[in-house]
């Protein structure tokens, strides 16, 4: 798999622009793992991949911002405020600001995570 990025001055590497990218593709399971890559980092907001082994979960936590998740391999179980949610191939939740939230996967699963700092959050 070839991945065209490019490194800007701090060394973080950013997919290069004006590029097709599959994005599924942009990123690998690797066993027993979270692997997260940013796609693109802005004051304004970010938009990262992330692979999730089966097995595998991100500790509860919370963010200013709402976090806009889509599936786009596997299935991913996601907790917002204590509710469970089941996210199939090409579905998608909004993670609203300050709520508390995990992911779980049962099977193996790759999601888009988008946030946007509009300045204005609760």
């Amino acid at each position: 798999m070839i991945i065209n990025a490019v490194k800007d001055h701090s060394g973080f590497a950013e997919l290069e622009k004006s590029k097709v990218h599959i994005v599924v593709e942009i990123i690998e399971y690797m066993p027993n793992a979270v692997v997260s890559k940013t796609i693109i980092k802005k004051a304004t907001g970010n938009v990262t991949v992330s692979s999730f082994d089966t097995g595998e979960e991100l500790a509860e936590k919370t963010s200013p911002f709402d976090n806009y998740i889509q599936i786009i391999d596997g299935a991913a179980e996601v907790t917002i405020d204590d509710k469970k949610y089941k996210l199939n191939l090409g579905e998608a939740i909004i993670i609203p600001a300050h709520a508390k939230h995990h992911f779980n996967a049962d099977v193996q699963f790759k999601m888009i995570s988008t946030v946007i700092k509009s300045g204005y959050e609760d």
